[in-house]
């Protein structure tokens, strides 16, 4: 299976959840990591991912969250 890189920094929602669920409906994704540098757009990427069924880890870099969707 494959994975996908989504830099959604400097994004306001909803704009990071729709790009983020794209890539996840892609055939033969099952990671997504997407960066984001708001709180809101983490917690809001986080839960559609849920939602979805995916798996959600967060890790900090600098001023930006890294979260990496699992299916």
């Amino acid at each position: 299976m494959g994975s996908k890189y989504v830099d959604c920094s400097g994004l306001s929602c909803p704009e990071p959840v729709i790009q983020a669920r794209k890539a996840m409906q892609e055939p033969g994704i099952d990671e997504v990591k997407v960066k984001v540098n708001s709180t809101v757009a983490r917690d809001n990427v986080s839960r559609s991912a849920r939602t979805l069924g995916w798996q959600v880890q967060i890790t900090s870099e600098d001023d930006s969250f890294i979260l990496t969707l699992k299916h």
